[in-house]
């Protein structure tokens, strides 16, 4: 799919933005495991990526399509980044019994981490009716355009092998798998920029 318009959003669609990625998630194993009550699995989603949504708004770059159908959230790492503002209060009013899991998470993401300047992909979500169209490839050129005129990497960890197949076919090359505590793996993943010729 080519020439799909994407804009910049703005803290206005931050609501919007966390649950089309909740929405999209709810498939995903690692969910399942960070909210196994299936009944409040989308609320409980929905309410923590608010958060980091809300946190790229400020300081990192959010991006849709035209139709919304599909969003990315990147996070520029070539400075100091700040962390969400009470962000250990916020986390636990939003995700509840359930907050524990989500901090194993967040140690498991931060253990991986790479130290060296990149920019951040940490979430890219497609309407389920909509995926497999080519909206989720589209989101990510639009990204890599600027990465590559920049010299830029670009990382990510991808939550399931249909990610990772798609995130290897954009240039990224596979780094070390963790798991969460039930065995679900993250595929962490880095792309150098490409270079003209």
């Amino acid at each position: 799919m080519s020439g799909v318009p994407i804009e910049r959003l703005g803290p206005a669609e931050t609501r919007q933005v966390a649950e089309r990625i909740a929405e999209a998630f709810l498939v995903l194993p690692a969910t399942h495991w960070l909210v196994p009550d299936a009944a409040q699995r989308r609320p409980v989603l929905a309410d923590n990526f608010e958060i980091l949504v809300g946190h790229a708004m400020a300081h990192g770059l959010v991006h849709a399509t035209a139709d919304r159908a599909g969003v990315a959230v990147w996070f520029p790492q070539t400075g100091d980044v700040p962390p969400p503002a009470d962000y250990d209060a916020r986390l636990a009013a939003a995700c509840g019994a359930w907050v524990d899991r989500f901090r194993h998470l967040d140690d498991l993401f931060a253990a991986s981490h790479p130290h060296d300047g990149h920019h951040h992909l940490a979430f890219l979500a497609v309407a389920p009716d909509r995926q497999g169209r080519g909206i989720g490839s589209a989101l990510l050129r639009h990204h890599h355009a600027w990465l590559d005129a920049n010299g830029v990497p670009g990382y990510l960890e991808a939550s399931s092998e249909i990610g990772r197949d798609l995130y290897a076919r954009h240039g990224y090359e596979p780094r070390e798998v963790f798991r969460l505590p039930d065995g679900t793996p993250f595929f962490p993943m880095w792309r150098e920029p490409a270079t003209a010729g």
